[in-house]
């Protein structure tokens, strides 16, 4: 278990991980403080194990999103008591109605989920997955209505994962919750970390939870795990200045909408509420914003 951290160790432009949108209760204005008198160079913005290679500043103001996310709700045992679910209807997943999206740091594509090819819409029963899965791979379940849940493939039929705000040990068929799902080692376009590195990451963050945490949802434990970036942190880039990423949505062959992030932890929080509310709900919320072009530009931190 990771030891747990004081207060000075914690990023003070955070929520709660996964859970309460408040901010944590300590003081924040000596730690605005301490990083405002940074200069560039001092910026915190690659990984003390020297795995994240990309240079120059990460720059941007603090803004703090609600959480996403699945990790609070078992929407499969609570409907289970409720006695609503039909696993067969409930968690049945439209791939036509995935929102297909670029993600861009500046002018580099740093993730796509676009849909050309047949495999990445192909989704598993868990069971089917174990068959395909190499220790260190992603995994994305799905299904309708619901977040994404990703985890890390580890071996011997298991997987680390964060839910409930705790990074815990699974075997992959439980980590399903009944719904199916897909590798997704390809989605984003960082050079990943060799497999033993992989685990290695997982397997050291098992048994964390609550205020130990350093990622707010499931989708940026495993990427971090992944790739080893800092990005992927709950506070791992300092916001101040210009939005360096946008999330382009692709709405039809000819018209997409983007919007504009300070960070990727923020873009990654809009990403997966659509991937979630699915394409034809966020054809309608865009619907009194678009006007004909063919792309449309939105400051998405806009007062």
């Amino acid at each position: 278990m990771v030891p747990p951290r004081s207060a000075d160790q914690l990023d003070p432009h955070t929520a709660r991980p996964d859970g309460d949108d408040q901010p944590v209760p300590w003081e924040m204005g000596n730690h605005v403080e301490k990083l405002t008198h940074l200069s560039y160079k001092e910026v915190p913005t690659a990984d003390p194990t020297g795995v994240d290679k990309d240079d120059g500043p990460r720059i941007g103001v603090s803004y703090i999103f609600s959480a996403d996310d699945d990790d609070l709700e078992d929407p499969v045992q609570d409907s289970v008591k409720q006695g609503t679910l039909n696993l067969q209807e409930d968690l049945q997943y439209d791939h036509c109605n995935e929102v297909e999206c670029s993600v861009y740091y500046r002018d580099e594509c740093i993730y796509e989920k676009g849909f050309g090819s047949g495999e990445q819409t192909t989704t598993y029963s868990p069971e089917n997955l174990l068959n395909k899965c190499k220790p260190g791979d992603l995994v994305e379940f799905v299904a309708k209505n619901q977040y994404p849940h990703w985890v890390v493939y580890v071996g011997d039929f298991q997987v680390v994962h964060l839910y409930r705000l705790e990074i815990t040990n699974s075997f992959m068929t439980d980590a399903s919750q009944g719904r199916r799902g897909r590798i997704v080692n390809d989605q984003y376009k960082f050079k990943p970390l060799i497999p033993e590195m992989v685990v290695q990451n997982a397997m050291e963050q098992v048994g964390a939870k609550e205020q130990e945490l350093s990622w707010r949802n499931s989708e940026c434990f495993a990427a971090w795990c992944r790739y080893g970036k800092r990005e992927f942190k709950i506070g791992g880039e300092i916001r101040i200045g210009k939005q360096p990423y946008r999330l382009k949505i692709q709405l039809s062959e000819k018209k997409s909408h983007t919007l504009e992030f300070q960070s990727l932890e923020d873009l990654i929080m809009e990403r997966r509420r659509n991937d979630q509310i699915g394409k034809a709900a966020v054809l309608q919320e865009l619907s009194n914003h678009l006007h004909g072009d063919d792309e449309v530009r939105t400051d998405h931190n806009a007062n």
